[in-house]
């Protein structure tokens, strides 16, 4: 199985841990465009035990950047916290995609609790 296959795979789970925290996959196979050249419409999120997004990546919808990226309109983006309005999430493959947003799940997560 290759990371797009996994990735498609993943699509609709919801998965509930243990702390109360969850998270859902939703990925879908679009013909590629400018605005989504992989050919991919991703939302994959982590919320709290109340139900509020505190990550996600996604390019369900776009952003627009200041001047650090010259005002440039982009798809794939995150959200580091729950007010975060986005920032831009360079995606390279399915593979990387997964394994960032597993990794986020921790350090989000950590962050979170040691502020409790």
């Amino acid at each position: 199985m290759n990371g797009l296959d996994v990735l498609l795979y993943m699509d609709g789970n919801e998965v509930h841990r243990e702390d109360g925290y969850w998270y859902k996959v939703n990925v879908h196979q679009v013909a590629p465009t400018k605005a989504r050249p992989h050919g991919l419409r991703y939302n994959l999120t982590l919320h709290n035990r109340y139900g509020k997004r505190v990550f996600g990546i996604d390019n369900a919808h776009s952003i627009k950047v200041g001047k650090k990226y010259r005002s440039r309109v982009v798809y794939d983006h995150q959200h580091l916290t729950s007010l975060d309005k986005g920032t831009p999430y360079e995606f390279t493959d399915c593979v990387d995609l997964i394994s960032y947003f597993f990794e986020m799940i921790d350090v989000v997560i950590d962050t979170l609790e040691k502020t409790r």
